[in-house]
């Protein structure tokens, strides 16, 4: 495979989960700041630090409200991970790829930008966030689902996979560094956390599968033990680690011996947490939630100098 090929299926993968994944924080988040009242401004802050968009956000904006913040992530093409950014480059990606997917991926991604690119901050004042967050994750899950029906399970697959798949475990480790960090202590606290770990459950839509395999309370520790580090979920971290390791073995094989130093560092990343517990990570540092981090952006970065650079 050329090498543009497979560095466009890569980024179109990591760009439709990055869509989904923003989608998401901004649909779940909308309630979480219904159910809590009068902390409106403390639920919308966050999100800024999940989706690594502080500071460029700064840049165009003075205060983080539920309208700047909704608009930074969901329109604003000055800031790459919005929805519409990311769904304007996943379509400039598969562009290139029309005559490598099928025709349904094609028609996917490219009514997604049709109908969510050119949307403004009209949508806010028509009230109209959850239908535009919605329509983003319904046609992100759709991308994939036609992708897994239709896509053979070559190279190209294990590409667009791979990105995916960093994307998502990228996101995760975020999502609860912020979440983990900010817990709070008193009653009237205990009650805000309640429902921000409720959020971030259904931010990844955990919270059934969570509710099946714990039968106690919303336990910050059990969560994020269960996200961390359940095999069985598949929008845990380390079924995430697991399944990079599996795509890259897969590549791997057309390319053997080629880059050994690439799937040593996904074997190191799925083994350390295969071996992991929660305590490790959140008590022990060891390894901690920011090594994890850094861990999946070096995979990350060894994808792109082993296979996408001459």
């Amino acid at each position: 495979m050329l090498s543009r090929l497979a560095e466009s299926l890569y980024w179109m993968g990591r760009y439709v989960e990055r869509a989904e994944n923003a989608a998401r924080l901004l649909n779940v988040n909308y309630y979480a700041t219904l159910e809590t009242g009068g902390r409106v401004s403390e639920e919308w802050k966050p999100l800024l630090d999940i989706s690594g968009t502080k500071g460029g956000f700064a840049d165009h904006f003075g205060r983080a409200d539920a309208h700047s913040v909704a608009s930074w992530l969901a329109f604003d093409r000055r800031n790459s991970s919005s929805i519409a950014s990311s769904l304007s480059r996943a379509r400039e990606n598969a562009r290139g790829l029309r005559d490598r997917i099928p025709s349904e991926m094609w028609e996917t991604i490219n009514r997604a930008y049709l109908d969510l690119c050119f949307q403004t901050d009209d949508v806010l004042l028509r009230d109209g966030l959850f239908e535009y967050c919605s329509a983003a994750r319904d046609l992100s899950q759709m991308f994939f689902g036609i992708a897994f029906a239709t896509l053979p399970r070559d190279e190209g697959w294990s590409f667009m996979r791979s990105g995916q798949l960093l994307e998502r475990g990228d996101n995760l480790l975020r999502l609860l560094q912020v979440r983990y960090g900010a817990a709070g202590t008193g009653p009237a606290q205990a009650a805000v956390d309640n429902h921000r770990w409720m959020a971030v459950l259904k931010t990844v839509s955990a919270y059934e599968a969570y509710r099946k395999r714990v039968h106690s309370g919303l336990d910050p520790r059990v969560i994020a033990e269960f996200l961390l580090l359940d095999e069985a979920f598949p929008r845990s971290v380390r079924y995430a680690a697991a399944n990079l390791h599996d795509a890259l073995v897969q590549i791997q094989r057309l390319h053997p011996q080629a880059y050994p130093e690439l799937l040593r560092q996904a074997s190191w990343l799925r083994a350390r947490l295969e071996h992991a517990d929660v305590d490790d990570i959140l008590e022990r540092g060891s390894p901690g939630l920011d090594e994890l981090l850094i861990d999946f952006n070096e995979v990350g970065s060894a994808i792109y100098a082993a296979y996408f650079t001459t």
